[in-house]
């Protein structure tokens, strides 16, 4: 029995090298700033890692030698840095910012582009000032471009007669780059908060963009509750424009961000639910956490959720956020 729990520990010790090494070689293929060697980069890498394991009779030797190189490629890793100055695409060229004065806050480069297809657009950056005292209620938006395991959450501030500030979390792209599930996990993009009127970060999505299906949401989150949240928002986002950090599919992405946020300000411990990482069934965990509004079953509020038809229907109209949400459940 002793002879077998050490093979089996071995075999299990085996199969994480292998993984790493597999790590290691994505990250150069990934994030070698040169394309041309990003290849030959990560395929020497694994020959030399399968070199040094597959050594015969060499096994404690052979992991002892394989952490040098992938202590080699960790290191290098950790020390890219994220950066606020690249060539930025158009959308997400400017960072928000927020000054907050008593009861006025005041977002600089809110986002309301002007859109005529997804492609094509104008960008337009705006000061926009609000004020605490008339923050109400906060809604969450559901993204669906695919899977209904994977979505992307957007919340939104209900301003009253001020109107809505809706706080996207994205990656933040280069010219040129496309989003890819696989680079999400290393160190491909920046994070960056896209503070955006409804009409842009909203419709973009219902309107403009090809097979993508949103749902709108009301919580239960007091008026106080949404400004400790809103507010604390801002603070991060102040915080990522002197301070910027890389975007992670895993640890640093929109979900996670937002259920962290959500929980210090109700002073509660963050939440550990598969859905945070699966969170195409977010929403489905926020229902049974008693965190929606609408007094209706699950499947049924969901169904009544969906806003594409409308929003084509509103389009341009000034009081498209007011329209979205009429005669729906919880609003």
């Amino acid at each position: 029995m002793r002879h077998l729990a050490i093979k089996l520990s071995f075999a299990l010790l085996l199969l994480v090298v292998i993984a790493l090494t597999l790590w290691g070689a994505a990250a150069l293929y990934f994030d070698l700033p040169s394309t041309a060697w990003q290849l030959p980069s990560a395929v020497a890498y694994v020959l030399l890692a399968m070199g040094i394991l597959l050594r015969p009779k060499a096994t404690v030797t052979g992991l002892t030698l394989w952490t040098i190189p992938f202590l080699c490629v960790l290191v290098w890793w950790l020390s890219l840095k994220p950066s606020n100055y690249r060539s930025w695409q158009p959308d997400v060229a400017e960072v928000a910012s927020a000054e907050i004065q008593g009861d006025a806050v005041t977002i600089h480069n809110l986002r309301n582009c002007d859109y005529r297809t997804e492609a094509d657009y104008t960008p337009r950056w705006e000061n926009r000032t609000v004020h605490l005292s008339k923050l109400r209620n906060l809604d969450l938006f559901i993204t669906y471009w695919g899977s209904p395991w994977i979505a992307h959450p957007i919340v939104s501030f209900d301003f009253g007669d001020e109107g809505h500030v809706a706080i996207s979390i994205e990656t933040r792209k280069e010219i040129g780059e496309t989003y890819s599930a696989l680079r999400g996990f290393f160190r491909a993009y920046e994070l960056i908060y896209i503070l955006s009127d409804e009409r842009d970060v909203v419709r973009l999505r219902t309107n403009y963009r090809l097979h993508e299906e949103v749902y709108i949401y009301r919580t239960r989150a007091s008026a106080e509750i949404s400004r400790t949240i809103f507010l604390d928002y801002l603070r991060r986002t102040n915080h990522l424009r002197e301070h910027p950090e890389w975007y992670n599919a895993l640890t640093n992405n929109c979900t996670n961000n937002i259920s962290a946020t959500a929980a210090d300000a109700e002073g509660r411990a963050h939440p550990v639910d598969w859905r945070i990482l699966l969170n195409g069934k977010a929403d489905k965990m926020l229902y049974q956490q008693g965190d929606l509004a609408g007094d209706l079953p699950f499947p049924e509020l969901k169904r009544q959720a969906h806003i594409n038809s409308v929003a084509h229907t509103a389009n341009q109209a000034p009081d498209f956020s007011q329209i979205i949400r009429r005669s729906r459940a919880g609003f």
